[in-house]
């Protein structure tokens, strides 16, 4: 059926056997111990008609917490107002008070209702914004136009 794994006693498991507490050499952190403090971040907020979705990455990119209305419960044409907005920054807020970065470039993309309430909100809840930068994709000269009608 294939090779048997015959497992021997190495030096700290035979310590342990004879009465000796064995040493853990590769023990988990202390419980005391915190994960490395990020100080700047990036906040991502996508605004659009139909939801708001706030981002916060590190300085690499590497996401550190998200939030969207449609994830806090709100339905429908709720997702996209100034208070679901609100209520969201709130969420990352929370998930980035232990460790999250407290200063912020914030890149903001869409037009819906909830991106200059989100702004407000995360200068609100102790954010210090460096730098504010609009993202929204504009058409530089649309798509090809359609054929002349001939009559």
């Amino acid at each position: 059926m294939g090779k048997k794994k015959v497992a021997t006693k190495t030096d700290d498991a035979a310590q342990g056997a004879a009465g000796a507490a064995p040493a853990k050499a590769s023990a988990a952190p202390a419980a005391g111990k915190r994960a490395k403090r990020i100080e700047l971040g990036r906040a991502y907020v996508n605004a659009s008609y139909n939801n708001t979705v706030v981002t916060v990455t590190d300085g690499a990119g590497n996401v550190l917490a998200w939030a969207s209305a449609g994830s806090l419960g709100f339905s429908g044409p709720k997702k996209a107002t100034p208070f679901a907005s609100q209520k969201v920054v709130a969420a990352v807020a929370e998930k980035l008070k232990g460790n999250g970065p407290q200063d912020l470039h914030i890149i903001v993309k869409g037009i819906g209702s909830g991106r200059d309430s989100a702004i407000r909100s995360l200068i609100n809840f102790g954010f210090n914004v460096l730098s504010i930068k609009d993202a929204t994709p504009i058409p530089h000269n649309g798509p090809r136009p359609p054929k002349v009608r001939r009559v």
